[in-house]
């Protein structure tokens, strides 16, 4: 269960509403009261759905912050969902589009054809979970653990291929907020969580690669010095 838990790390520490914060609760609740309760197929389910609740906070922070990168890769949607996706307002959007389908997004950020096909696979196995076909496929707390070893692996590729992703991410933040009588919040940490936590859904893996970000890349730039508060702000306030 402990280990389980380590999924927590790749979704978002703090949300923009709180009927998003409600539903990450409810899932991670339903994975916690089946697994106590040795019923390991469902368990296993609730935990899928927490893994595309991350694949989706991904796609969307790929969606925001490579926007043409993002729209080129819908050649091939119907205009509608082509549409719907490049107007959506929330990560939980994507639901929309074939989860198997939805995975090829990662290609935007360097996964080739193998690895996605590896995602998927995680997929057909819902699937094969959630029918009616008399089989228990998770019987055993061992037979679960594996798995969720193999959804954590998995997790912490993507995250790592998602990491130029979040530094440009970070770099274009403080240079847009380096005056605080222009950006949206005066406060530091406003400014922080509502425009940077909130507007990307970062994890506190994300926020880990924002700290690591070299600030003095920026010294030459007009405002450095009130990006340097934001970033101590994002060093202290999220340690």
């Amino acid at each position: 269960m402990e280990e389980a838990l380590e999924l927590g790390n790749y979704l978002p520490v703090s949300f923009k509403s709180s009927k998003e914060q409600e539903y990450i609760s409810f899932l991670w609740d339903a994975f916690e009261t089946n697994y106590s309760n040795n019923k390991f197929q469902f368990a296993f389910l609730a935990y899928h759905m927490l893994t595309m609740s991350f694949v989706y906070f991904n796609i969307w922070q790929i969606k925001t912050n490579k926007p043409n990168d993002f729209e080129k890769a819908l050649v091939g949607f119907n205009k509608d969902i082509e549409k719907e996706l490049i107007s959506a307002t929330s990560p939980f959007t994507f639901w929309r589009v074939n989860e198997s389908s939805v995975l090829r997004f990662f290609k935007l950020i360097g996964c080739d054809n193998g690895k996605v096909g590896t995602y998927a696979a995680l997929v057909k196995e819902r699937n094969d979970t959630a029918h009616t076909n008399g089989n228990i496929f998770f019987s055993t707390k061992e037979a679960l653990d594996d798995k969720i070893n193999n959804i954590l692996r998995i997790a912490e590729e993507i995250q790592e291929h998602s990491k130029s992703v979040i530094v440009d991410c970070y770099r274009n933040f403080l240079l847009s907020s380096n005056d605080p009588e222009e950006r949206q919040y005066y406060d530091s940490l406003d400014q922080i969580r509502e425009i940077l936590i909130h507007e990307n859904y970062l994890s506190k893996r994300d926020i880990e690669f924002c700290q690591a970000f070299d600030i003095q890349t920026l010294s030459d730039h007009e405002g450095i010095d009130e990006m340097q508060t934001l970033h101590n702000a994002l060093l202290t306030e999220y340690r």
